[in-house]
Parts: structure tokens; C-alpha cells; sequence
């Protein structure tokens, strides 16, 4: 009997890798743009437990998220604002790694077929080695990686190694990004391209007008790829506004703090799940 549970077990873990590699990202915006922006949720990998972060993106996965970003926790954020910064700090407390986050990747990836994509910083990926790092993240079934501090000048043998094992880069697009340095981007992006709304850390508020159209029209010239707004990106008005524009939106800050407020328990997870139904109703 053991052995007939932990055969299917193996083949669900197979079906539902097959079903993320299959779809992809790419395929993840497409069926989520079918409504409007597909909906990308970041969550901190880790805070204030591993456990908690595993209940969390299943219950985002079954509420409507198109894709889950993995924040893998770091001592020293760059772009991160304070609600971030809290819960890595929470998450770092609890012995939080990357290789922890790789194993929480591969017991998501057993139970649901929403893409996952780790967000980290790159001193953590350089501890493990890229190689190592890339062939752990291919057989947990991730679909992506973005790496926030590493630059396209210095991304060519990391990105070369990622696709090897069959993952898809995702850069970062500022509105300070040059013409030029936006074509780089693209080059080297696969999945999507993250498209930071305004200058400044995650959290605050955006107010989407002007600025933000005009960038995603200098982007749209360099690649065909989806495009994902974040960074501030909270509110069904702003998901509402971002119709038709983008390919995604990416709420980050909002989902994180939703959780530190009403306690990391079960009262956390049905907010964090109704946060992620309210802004895919605020969609066409």
C-alpha cells in the first residue's frame, strides 16, 4: 500500500513538473491576460516560516495567482522597502537559506503547477556556485530566476548557465533605463521583463499615468515578451489602469504586509487570498 501511495505520489510530482515546464511563463501570462494583467505575487520566502510560505502560495495559487514570485531572504536588500526588509529579517531569524528555498520549491511544485520564479539577490546564488545553484533550481521545477543586483553587463555566464538547465532569466527595466541598456534587458530576458514602476524601494504607493505608459513603449520596441509592473502596485485601481497596457502586474509589499498584519496564521492566508481575488476582479 506504501509503495502504491508513493507511486502516485512520484507521478503527480511528474505531471504537475511537466505541466510548469509545458506552460512556462510566457504560456502563464498569456491565460492570464485573457482577462487583463496576469497577476504575479511575491511572497518572502520564510516569513516568518517556511511552512507558513508553503500554505501561502498554494492558498494565492487556488485563489487566482498567475505566477509566484520566491523571495529568497538577504541581510543587506538594496531595492527592498521596510515591509520587505521586515519579513527577511523575520525569515533570516528563522534560518531561512536558499537551499531551503529550493526544497520549499520542490514541495510546491508536488502539490500545485503554478510557475514559480525565485527572486533573490546574488551573493546567496554565488555561496552555492551557479551550476550547482541552476541544476537545484531546474529539478524543483522552478520556471524562473531574478537575480535584483545583477547586471546585464555582468550576467553573461549566469544567463548562459540558466539556460542550459532550461530556466528562463527575468531582468529588471527601470524608468532611468536608456534605450540602449532596455535592449540589453530584453536580450537577455526570457519569461518576462520586470518593469520597475518609479525610482525608489518597494512599498510605496505608484501612481500609474505618463511615466509609466511612455516606458512601456520605449520597452515594447525592444521585445515581444510580456511585459510585469511592480513596485507599488497595490490597489485595484492601479490593476484597472494597468489594463490593456501591461501583461502583469507584480503585488509584492501588499501581500507581505497583509500577512505581519493579521498574524501569519489562518487569518493571514484567507487576506492574502482575497487581496489576490479582489485585484483579479479589478480586470476587465
Amino acid at each position: 500500500m506504501r509503495k502504491r501511495r508513493g507511486k502516485k505520489k512520484a507521478i503527480r510530482k511528474r505531471s504537475l513538473l511537466l505541466r510548469a515546464k509545458s506552460n512556462g511563463l510566457r504560456a502563464a501570462f498569456r491565460r492570464g491576460k485573457r482577462r487583463g494583467p496576469a497577476l504575479v505575487a511575491y511572497v518572502t520566502a520564510g516569513d516568518p516560516s517556511l511552512k507558513f510560505t508553503e500554505k501561502l502560495v498554494l492558498r494565492m495559487a487556488e485563489a487566482g495567482a498567475d505566477v509566484v514570485e520566491l523571495g529568497v531572504p538577504f541581510s543587506d536588500p538594496i531595492a527592498d522597502g521596510p515591509v520587505i526588509q521586515r519579513a527577511s529579517e523575520r525569515a533570516l531569524k528563522a534560518g531561512t537559506t536558499l537551499p531551503g528555498v529550493l526544497k520549499l520549491a520542490e514541495r510546491l511544485r508536488r502539490k500545485s503547477a503554478v510557475p514559480l520564479v525565485l527572486f533573490s539577490y546574488y551573493n546567496p546564488v554565488l555561496q552555492m556556485g551557479v551550476e550547482r545553484f541552476a541544476a537545484r533550481a531546474a529539478a524543483a521545477g522552478v520556471s524562473g530566476v531574478l537575480i535584483t543586483d545583477l547586471t546585464p553587463e555582468e550576467a553573461g555566464e549566469f544567463v548562459r548557465t540558466l539556460r542550459r538547465h532550461k530556466l528562463d532569466t527575468v531582468f529588471l527595466a527601470a524608468p532611468t533605463s536608456s534605450n540602449g541598456r532596455l535592449r540589453s534587458i530584453a536580450r537577455l530576458s526570457r519569461g518576462f521583463v520586470y518593469l520597475i514602476a518609479r525610482r525608489g524601494v518597494t512599498g510605496a504607493p505608484t501612481e500609474v499615468g505618463g511615466e509609466i505608459k511612455g516606458l512601456v513603449k520605449r520597452l515594447r520596441r525592444s521585445t515581444r515578451l510580456p511585459v510585469a509592473v511592480g513596485f507599488g502596485i497595490s490597489r485595484p485601481q492601479q490593476v484597472a489602469a494597468l489594463d490593456g497596457l501591461v501583461d502583469g502586474v507584480v503585488v509584492g509589499s501588499a501581500l507581505v504586509q497583509c500577512c505581519e498584519q493579521t498574524g501569519h496564521g489562518p487569518a493571514a492566508l484567507e487576506a492574502a487570498a482575497e487581496l489576490v481575488r479582489t485585484l483579479k476582479e479589478a480586470r476587465r
